[in-house]
């Protein structure tokens, strides 16, 4: 007989262990974070997570001798098989503790479901999709995770590999130090595309956030639309995005960049929150929520993260192709303003060389790699 045996969450008490857990798998590693308890029930509300609306989701705990030791989701993300023409499944949420049998029986679990509702493979960690926490850290355990990005043990790979899953594909985290100077040739290529005529370079407004964040995901769109594993926002995580940006944004490090008033590039850098929620232990009442709020209002947060820069590519073929370097300069001095140390770029892929050059040419530098896994069904 089995010791280990996987459950689906189908209570508010099951929820919440599910989310529980990474304390404990946690406990002894200083680079963690915990996350806000109230804001993963909500990322997991089905009545308040856009993603439910083309997706189908579930999730798992795993037992062994009657003791909670591993958790995962499953999810089929129907608009990325369709744009993408695969059948696909994901899981993601995995924590486990360092043991095979719980990592297999978890693994197994979700190609059972998944096989049941016809997909041809699994792929993951995505948590649930790209635009959120994805991968299992092969390297940069010691560094503390940025907004928006995962963090995980030094084992789950091995696990990954013993549960039948082989790599599909690493993402890149770079560090970038703002208070170095700009280097003297991107400073140049900069200076030169910032003379081209009709060219604006804007902040987002506050006052018209939606709409801002609108022309910022069209870019986006338009800038990534062939990079693997793209999906594009729907309307409802649009409006659910503007929202959240509302908490957060910082103007001066969210750019347009428009020419004769077209929108032709963006930039999107958030503060890195968790630093102002790192010693809250999950919890926003009676006193985490007025913390976070200081700490963001008065600008105690020294760390951003680049999570979008992007060209359209109607106007990649000319001096204006250089607006990435001119955005990257641009960030770096308002960053400096800000009184900004520690910054990410993230993630990038690991095969695309003319992203991951052209950060390395600002100065960046590779300090983490994420690693997707994958297996045919």
């Amino acid at each position: 007989m089995k010791s280990v045996h996987v459950e689906p969450v189908v209570s508010k008490r099951q929820l919440k262990e599910f989310i529980k857990l990474p304390w404990r798998i946690y406990e002894s590693d200083p680079a963690w974070i915990p996350p806000l308890i109230q804001e993963r029930l909500d990322f997991l509300n089905p009545k308040k997570n856009p993603f439910f609306e083309h997706a189908d989701v579930q999730l798992f705990l795993a037992y062994k001798n009657g003791e909670l030791v591993g958790r995962t989701s499953v999810q089929i993300d129907h608009l990325f098989n369709q744009i993408h023409k695969e059948k696909t499944g994901f899981f993601g949420f995995f924590e486990s503790e360092n043991d095979p049998e719980i990592a297999v029986a978890l693994i197994k679990k979700c190609e059972g479901w998944l096989k049941e509702k016809g997909m041809t493979k699994v792929r993951g960690p995505f948590s649930f999709s790209s635009m959120d926490e994805c991968g299992f850290l092969v390297d940069g355990f010691q560094y503390a995770p940025f907004i928006l990005t995962a963090h995980s043990t030094p084992y789950y790979p091995a696990l990954a590999e013993q549960a039948g899953l082989g790599k599909a594909k690493d993402l890149y985290c770079w560090k970038y130090d703002g208070r170095n100077p700009i280097p003297e040739m991107p400073l140049a290529i900069a200076e030169e595309v910032r003379k081209h005529p009709g060219l604006v370079v804007r902040e987002v407004d506050p006052g018209h956030l939606e709409r801002d964040v609108r022309i910022i995901m069209d870019v986006f769109n338009s800038a990534w639309s062939q990079n693997w594993g793209f999906v594009p926002m729907t309307e409802a995580e649009l409006k659910k995005a503007a929202q959240d940006f509302k908490l957060i944004l910082e103007p001066t490090m969210a750019l347009i960049a428009e020419v004769d008033g077209k929108p032709a590039a963006i930039s999107l850098s958030l503060p890195n929150i968790n630093q102002a929620i790192r010693d809250l232990d999950g919890k926003l009442f009676p006193l985490g929520l007025l913390k976070l709020l200081y700490r963001v209002k008065r600008k105690k947060i020294s760390g951003y993260r680049l999570i979008a820069l992007g060209v359209k590519k109607e106007f990649r073929g000319s001096v204006l192709g250089g607006l990435s370097v001119l955005l990257y300069v641009e960030m770096h001095r308002r960053g400096k303003k800000l009184g900004l140390k520690e910054c990410e770029l993230s993630w990038t892929l690991e095969d695309n060389e003319k992203i991951n050059t052209g950060i390395e040419f600002m100065g960046g530098e590779r300090y983490k790699t994420y690693r997707i896994y994958e297996k045919t069904l």
